[in-house]
């Protein structure tokens, strides 16, 4: 696997933000989807890059994974700092170019890139994971039901919170990002009403280094713990690591997002205080799609992970976690509930 290599390193955790993308395989602009035995699976990562112990490595597992039981070869193409649409578009083109099949962007904010590349390479199958606005018969759209991982985090909250008092930080106040705060808050509510919910987002669009700067996110938490918040939610990628630094130092719990974070390298100095995280099978999602590919029947339009198909779900690989019964409990309830239908969690605050 190749990857760019201008790297810089970011708080607590080696985010690449990188200015070059460089991938492997041969150029094309017109080879159909399995036929070249020499081109890749390539993915261009979101904001923070491989490194953020959360969204961008979750991919990331899924391309390793292709690698190992696919044999498959793995590009890489890494964000820079403030980029443009353009810049996005060049990137996704480079990966084309060179014959990866399929292109896959991490994170809603490659979708205007895509709706462009993808008609300029209708034979190379592209993804766009977290968005459903760009379509195409070359395009598959990865998406999950991020309010219901969030709806057991809150029960999960509520049941564990001495205090009453729990917080969410959304990294930036995004549509996507306010699923996580509407599922969340719903399951705090629903398990324990008089239980307060602290909110706040690190940035506003454009402006998406919320979820970059891990001192954004520790600075939140901060303001939170003194608040007597001692369950701390975050969904903001790299800056989520500040958050779940500063909750573990206070000896509160956090609670992570995306990948199982109580297994990331970058965070072991404070898994012991990370009480479960809010999964999303981002890893499975692109593995699946570079699979058809190669199977020659690439995935297309909207390819939705929920609940009833665990492709969203709560971690329990926190020993103490796992023996919290009543916590445990409330949660398995809470998810035959969802997933039969009989609890209906909103999407918006």
């Amino acid at each position: 696997m190749r990857r760019i290599t201008r790297i810089t390193t970011v708080g607590i955790a080696s985010a690449a933000l990188a200015l070059t993308a460089t991938a492997c395989g041969k150029s094309s602009t017109s080879s159909s989807s399995g036929d070249k035995k020499d081109a890749g699976a390539a993915i261009a990562y979101d904001i923070g890059g491989r490194g953020d112990q959360s969204f961008n490595d979750a991919a990331y597992a899924g391309l390793q994974k292709a690698e190992q039981e696919l044999s498959v070869k793995g590009a890489e193409a890494e964000p820079s700092a403030g980029e443009s649409d353009a810049d996005k578009v060049q990137r996704l083109t480079e990966l084309a170019r060179k014959g990866n099949n399929p292109v896959i962007g991490v994170g809603f904010a490659y979708a205007p890139a895509i709706e462009k590349v993808a008609k300029k390479y209708p034979n190379t199958t592209f993804g766009i994971i977290d968005d459903t606005s760009k379509t195409g018969k070359n395009i598959a759209n990865l998406v999950f039901n991020e309010e219901q991982g969030s709806y057991l985090a809150g029960v999960a909250a509520a049941k564990a919170s001495k205090t009453g008092t729990v917080g969410f930080i959304g990294g930036v106040e995004v549509p996507l990002i306010k699923k996580f705060e509407a599922g969340f808050t719903q399951g705090v509510k629903d398990t324990k009403p008089g239980a307060t919910v602290l909110k706040q987002y690190l940035t506003q669009p454009p402006n998406f280094d919320g979820f970059a700067k891990p001192d954004l996110g520790k600075a939140a938490a901060q303001g939170m713990l003194d608040k007597n918040a001692d369950v701390i939610y975050a969904a903001a990628g790299l800056a989520g690591s500040g958050a779940i630094e500063a909750t573990a130092t206070k000896g509160k719990w956090a609670i992570g997002v995306d990948s199982d974070q109580y297994k990331q390298a970058g965070l072991a100095k404070f898994k012991d205080k990370i009480l479960t995280s809010v999964t999303k099978d981002v890893s499975d999602s692109v593995f699946n799609l570079i699979k058809s590919v190669k199977d020659g029947k690439p995935q297309s339009g909207e390819i939705r992970y929920g609940l009833d198909k665990d492709g969203v779900g709560l971690a329990d690989s926190n020993p103490e976690y796992k023996k919290m019964a009543d916590v445990i409990a409330a949660v398995e309830k809470a998810k035959k509930d969802i997933v039969d239908g009989k609890i209906k969690v909103k999407t918006t605050p």
